[in-house]
């Protein structure tokens, strides 16, 4: 996806009417100390994508993430409000947003938050393998932002390629928490006994800052509304207890 004329070629050849571009650099510490190779992936790589795209008459559909904010807002972030990162990951990929909407094309850029889902690591599994070896969980408790089903947030995905909504839009999990209040409903709806205890940021240090504030909201009329970030967790932990029977 680095390389301009590979990514042309490909979206020559496909011919799609649209395409979802879910590839990032995500290791948000790694991007302290590499921040030219993660704004290659996340920043000039979606431009390719997004100059292909138009030149097919393809809609590109690029998440974005609430790590382009600075996280000091007390309220839902919306699309209008200003950015203002704070770590090299929260550069590039506000590099990326501003390149896929400089393409032209009518592109969406999808800012969602806090992840998790069945394929990869996340921090709902990494709750569950510590629940299975301790009695007890130190989690962060004062970052507060919108967790996010994969499986939801990919239906609204598809629904905006669909109806090709374009501009910046927030898709993210209804409602809001903290982690250890996240940690603590995943026990709790797991049927899993382990306790949370709840601390400061400032006892797990890290190379990149993360956002205090993280809650995304849209003030848009036209943008798919995920269901409560609850309801959410629920449908992941159906999903991977089903996974497992199998």
């Amino acid at each position: 996806m680095t390389d301009a004329v590979l990514v042309a070629a490909a979206l020559a050849e496909l011919r799609p009417e649209a395409v979802v571009n879910c590839a990032a650099w995500t290791d948000v510490d790694g991007a302290e100390a590499n921040e030219a190779a993660a704004l290659q992936v996340n920043g000039v790589a979606p431009g390719h994508l997004a100059r292909a795209a138009a030149d097919h008459g393809a809609q590109l559909v690029h998440v974005s993430t609430d790590y382009v904010f600075d996280g000091t807002a007390r309220r839902p972030y919306f699309e209008s409000d200003p950015t203002g990162p704070r770590s090299a990951y929260g550069r590039t990929k506000l590099a990326g947003e501003q390149a896929v909407l400089a393409a032209g094309g009518g592109h969406a850029v999808v800012r969602t938050a806090w992840l998790f889902g069945a394929a990869g690591t996340n921090f709902v599994a990494t709750m569950l393998a510590l629940a299975a070896t301790r009695d007890a969980v130190t989690v962060v408790g004062d970052q507060i932002g919108s967790p996010t089903f994969t499986g939801h947030l990919a239906g609204a995905l598809l629904d905006i390629a669909e109806r090709r909504v374009a501009g910046i839009a927030h898709v993210a999990g209804a409602g809001q928490c903290a982690w250890s209040e996240l940690a603590a409903q995943t026990f709790e709806q797991a049927g899993v006994s382990c306790t949370v205890r709840p601390v400061p940021s400032s006892e797990f240090p890290r190379p990149a800052p993360r956002p205090a504030w993280s809650v995304l909201a849209s003030e848009r009329d036209d943008v798919p509304v995920l269901p409560p970030w609850r309801e959410g967790l629920a449908a992941y932990l159906a999903e991977i207890s089903e996974s497992v029977e199998r």
